[in-house]
């Protein structure tokens, strides 16, 4: 599969569907508190996908060599790199969780996640999801034209392992459009001036896995999704879908409950 282009038309096609899977973490956010179950948040989110007329891009999405998945989105809590399954588990004071959403509409897709805290975490846990989001906004604020994808990977490691994080190898960012995922790779790791040039009209999300320990990561039991921490240290993850403008970038997964970018962002 080469990269697609969006013009005009898949532009506003995907600013649509991106701006609908972040109202859907809006409707959710005041709703994750202690004793809430990740099963209670994937019912929420499909009652909200139902009213918007958007659909699940991961309920029932079955890519080669992996069963079904079986939720309207994916609640990855503490330990849990990513792709968890939503269970009757009830969250806990202390808990960190990242809830991943990816919407259709119009035959668009939408794809965003974010970390929530809940109730009072431990000043550990609330340091890594900060630094994880402003690692994400540091690879996005590499994105314009004539940059390289190995410039987005850079920023988001360094600053990650200056920090005494690690970046997760395994699983990476995407091109997505049309389809969930489209090419190019987005690693969050890497060296500038490598891989492919960014040019306008490319849509892919910039989403890092950032563990407060060691990088490495192993699946969690013989569900065939859940991916966890090897050595059981938290792991935070942010995304957002960003779009290659002629001049920069434009974040296309925002909404009026999106967390406000770091200071240091200007575009």
């Amino acid at each position: 599969m080469s990269i697609t282009y969006k013009d005009a038309e898949g532009i506003r096609g995907m600013r649509t569907a991106c701006r609908l899977a972040a109202e859907v973490l809006d409707f959710l956010t005041p709703h994750i508190k202690p004793g809430l179950t990740t099963r209670e948040i994937d019912l929420l989110a499909a009652e909200c996908m139902r009213k918007q007329g958007t659909t699940s891009a991961t309920l029932g999405y079955q890519p080669p060599g992996y069963p079904p998945y079986p939720a309207s989105l994916c609640t990855s809590v503490n330990n849990v790199v990513c792709h968890g399954i939503p269970n009757d588990k009830p969250l806990k004071k202390g808990d960190i969780v990242n809830v991943d959403v990816t919407v259709i509409k119009d035959g668009w897709y939408g794809d965003t996640s974010r970390m929530f805290v809940v109730g009072e975490a431990s000043i550990a846990a609330r340091r890594l999801v900060n630094l994880t989001y402003e690692a994400m906004w540091h690879g996005i604020v590499q994105v314009r034209p004539g940059a390289h994808l190995g410039d987005i990977g850079w920023a988001i490691q360094q600053f990650a392992e200056r920090n005494g994080f690690s970046v997760v190898r395994e699983f990476c960012g995407h091109g997505v459009g049309r389809n969930f995922h489209e090419e190019p790779q987005v690693l969050h790791y890497g060296k500038p001036g490598t891989l492919e040039e960014l040019k306008p009209g490319m849509t892919f999300t910039i989403e890092p896995m950032i563990n407060a320990g060691r990088k490495e990561v192993k699946e969690l039991g013989n569900d065939g999704w859940t991916i966890v921490t090897k050595d059981h240290s938290l792991s935070a993850q942010w995304e957002h879908t960003v779009l290659v403008t002629e001049s920069g970038w434009e974040v296309l997964t925002l909404s009026a409950g999106s967390p406000p970018p770091p200071a240091f962002v200007h575009g």
